[in-house]
């Protein structure tokens, strides 16, 4: 398992398309993806639970990974919310 904290710089935060796709990026990798913020911890392949996050850009995020690509799913999930 490994986590990083990462700070959203997507230009509208997560909206309804951009969760969509960030559940897109996430769904692409076998290992469990979470993201984490204040007391909420949400399944970043789930559209509804990305949802009720309601993040904006600027705002901070654990990102937990666990499972066999999960070095390579960490870095498709920081590469999507940092904007690049």
């Amino acid at each position: 398992m490994i986590n990083k904290e990462i700070t959203i710089r997507l230009e509208n935060g997560l909206e309804a398309r951009p969760v969509a796709l960030l559940v897109q990026v996430a769904s692409q990798f076998e290992s469990s993806v979470y993201l984490e913020t204040g007391d909420k911890k949400v399944n970043a392949k789930s559209i509804m639970g990305m949802m009720s996050l309601g993040l904006d850009i600027g705002e901070k995020v654990n990102v937990i990974v666990e499972g066999a690509d999960e070095k390579e799913a960490l870095d498709g999930i920081e590469k999507y919310l940092s904007g690049k």
